[in-house]
């Protein structure tokens, strides 16, 4: 696991050119569209699940796709990134890639540490642009509409923020955040819900930047009048101690969210308390409220929440090792379910089938029984590192070592049978994401910094 933290402080020169020369691109970019006629009409529809739009694929973070998963692939290509990445890899409608790393060089060469962010085709690997971002941007997850504008989050100049490129990677607005956004999803309404890892809270127009609702802070808002000079921390303060759900990033995970009812879920691991909450948190009538907060996450949140089709129950992973259900009315858990090991990332749901991701676990399904959980079948003799996903057609993708290397592995998910396995040449630790393309592809996202991507035959 690579250390993120501490990063905007040590490189906030290489940051402050990059950050003058994006204000100016924006500001122009404004300049334009107001010359047009300012229009706030939003007018760009998310798509409809095709390809893989968020970290864990959509809303609910159910980490599965619609899609048909082929049992029968092959390596289509593979690319080294030159930095380490910690996120998921995301798929616009069409194909486009799109991920954030950190290097030691910018997009031309230029030495000096900054974030990035690529995209690639998915057709041939060939890079399609690259945009310098503020070094905690590695850190940020981006999210992709349907017209492929992406949004993501950094802390250039050491002022954090929500930005959006176009599929071209032309700069279309910046918003700035208190913190650097660790979730960002799309409401029922067609806008970007943010969260930043202080707890800040917006609902961004994808047309134009603008607040939709009124900025919700989680961990409430501070008392300045106890605390007048309170300083403002550096916008990517405890970015690296989110993948853990460590204690330094109070919130950890990508939302999960109700797109029909509005109501969304965080986790937050407040000052002061000896475990990590489960927060509810509601979007609807141009505002957002707290429904209701648990502390059960112990240890701190180990994954981000998955909600269940019908909105009923939320599933989380805690760094105890333990997976809870939670009722996403009131807040009260259904049951807990130790794992043996720690969950990461999201937990795969599909047709009521819950497999946990995770690093150092094995691979495990369970289902969801009402007052209990029951496993559906397990397979101690397979090893996860990273992400599990499910696709319709049941067929599952995980990344297990087999003979000292990685593997992609196909699975039979109503038994755990491995169906395929192919070696990621070079790679090395664990996977940070996998996703499934709209034709069925699948990209493998290594933490050392490398991508692969699968055909089917």
């Amino acid at each position: 696991m690579h250390d993120l933290s501490g990063v905007a402080g040590n490189h906030r020169t290489a940051v402050r050119r990059t950050a003058v020369r994006l204000a100016a691109t924006i500001g122009a970019v404004g300049l334009l569209v107001t010359g047009c006629g300012g229009t706030k009409a939003d007018d760009i529809t998310v798509g409809p699940g095709k390809g893989w739009p968020t970290a864990f694929h959509d809303a609910r973070n159910s980490g599965s796709s619609p899609v048909t998963g082929s049992r029968h692939l092959k390596l289509s290509w593979s690319r080294p990134i030159g930095g380490p990445v910690a996120l998921a890899t995301t798929v616009g409608p069409d194909g486009q890639l799109f991920l954030t790393t950190r290097t030691d060089v910018d997009c031309v060469g230029k030495p000096g540490p900054t974030g990035l962010i690529f995209s690639f085709q998915m057709a041939t690997g060939r890079k399609r642009f690259c945009n310098a971002l503020g070094p905690a941007a590695i850190g940020a997850p981006t999210a992709v509409d349907g017209s492929t504008n992406v949004y993501l989050g950094d802390d250039a100049f050491d002022v954090g923020g929500v930005g959006s490129f176009n599929a071209l990677g032309q700069p279309r607005w910046r918003t700035p955040v208190a913190g650097v956004p660790v979730s960002l999803q799309f409401t029922g309404d067609g806008n970007v819900l943010s969260v930043t890892q202080f707890g800040q809270v917006d609902v961004l127009s994808r047309q134009t930047g603008d607040r939709a609702a009124a900025t919700f802070q989680v961990l409430g808002e501070p008392d300045f009048l106890k605390q007048p000079d309170l300083p403002r921390p550096p916008a990517g303060l405890g970015i690296g101690d989110c993948v853990a759900g460590g204690p330094q990033c109070p919130i950890a995970n990508v939302s999960a969210v109700d797109q029909d009812s509005g109501r969304f879920f965080v986790t937050a691991w407040r000052p002061g308390v000896g475990m990590a909450s489960l927060v509810a948190l509601r979007y609807a009538d141009g505002r957002v409220t707290q429904e209701w907060s648990v502390d059960v996450l112990a240890e701190g949140s180990a994954t981000s929440p998955t909600l269940s089709g019908d909105g009923k129950t939320v599933y989380v992973g805690d760094n105890s090792g333990r997976l809870l259900a939670v009722d996403t009315s009131d807040g009260r858990t259904k049951w807990v379910q130790p794992l043996g090991f720690q969950p990461r990332g999201a937990v795969s749901l599909r047709d009521g089938l819950l497999i946990p991701s995770g690093d150092d676990g094995h691979l495990l399904a369970l289902r969801d029984d009402g007052d209990k959980a029951e496993i559906a079948w397990e397979r101690k003799d397979l090893l996860v590192r990273g992400p599990v996903v499910q696709t319709a057609g049941d067929t599952g993708y995980t990344v297990a070592p087999i003979r000292d290397e990685l593997n992609l592995v196909t699975f039979e998910t109503k038994n755990g049978n491995t169906v395929a396995s192919t070696a990621l040449a070079g790679a090395q630790g664990a996977a940070s994401g996998i996703a499934v393309g709209a034709k069925g592809e699948v990209v493998v996202t290594s933490r050392i910094g490398e991508l692969f991507a699968f055909e089917p035959e």
